[in-house]
């Protein structure tokens, strides 16, 4: 998930604020135009905000992919570190501040482009169920991300990660999260893609659990290759 070093760390930061922040208005946007253009009907309306979720984050991941890894994702930066991906602490903390502060201005920008409001979100989205979901839906990215990484197939990354966003909508009870700078950003809107502050304070508790299960699993399945004793 690494680039080359010679890029500088602004530039990566600045890609991972304006990735996070188009992923964010994606999900939000396409939320409130599903809310308008099928009113009551919530599985046509998750729907079409799972598709335009799905497509757009594939899309965006290609795009910025060569210049800072399109993380997008401050857990899968910091798998990328544990992983041994060569972050440093500082290019880690510049990506995490610029993902969590690009997803509110996602948020922010979706709600000003469908004239709503900008509010904390009231959604309760608590159960043991989807915070097991949660736990499943951020196991499975950071599988699915680091399992092409380490098996040189990193072109990929971009589809294969839409794909399984896009089915984990649907598979998982929480509708698939599994990032915490996405679910900061979504409190700030009193949408279909709203989210509570304490309902998002235990799903990104419940995402971390889940890294550290999709590490393990990348670490059992893809270890690194033994160096060749002389």
């Amino acid at each position: 998930m690494e680039t080359m070093d010679t890029t500088p760390t602004w530039r990566r930061a600045g890609a991972e604020f304006v990735g996070t922040g188009l992923l964010v208005s994606i999900v939000v946007g396409s939320g409130i135009a599903a809310q308008r253009l099928s009113p009551g009907d919530t599985g046509v309306q998750l729907l079409e905000n799972s598709l335009a979720t799905a497509l757009g984050l594939a899309v965006l991941i290609i795009v910025f992919q060569s210049v800072s890894g399109s993380h997008f994702n401050p857990l899968v930066t910091l798998a990328d570190r544990v992983l041994g991906g060569g972050l440093s602490p500082a290019r880690l903390s510049a990506y995490t501040v610029a993902q969590v502060t690009g997803a509110i201005a996602g948020a922010v920008l979706a709600n000003a482009m469908f004239d709503t409001a900008t509010a904390v979100s009231v959604t309760d989205r608590l159960s043991t169920g989807r915070v097991l979901g949660e736990i499943v839906a951020t196991a499975g990215l950071v599988l699915v991300i680091f399992s092409l990484a380490r098996s040189g197939r990193t072109r990929l990354v971009g589809p294969a990660v839409g794909a399984y966003i896009g089915a984990a909508y649907w598979f998982t009870s929480s509708t698939s999260f599994a990032n915490p700078a996405v679910t900061v950003g979504r409190i700030f809107t009193s949408t279909f893609a709203g989210i509570a502050p304490l309902s998002a304070l235990v799903f990104v508790l419940a995402q971390l659990v889940g890294a550290a299960v999709g590490v393990a699993l990348v670490l059992v399945f893809f270890p690194p290759p033994r160096k060749a004793t002389p």
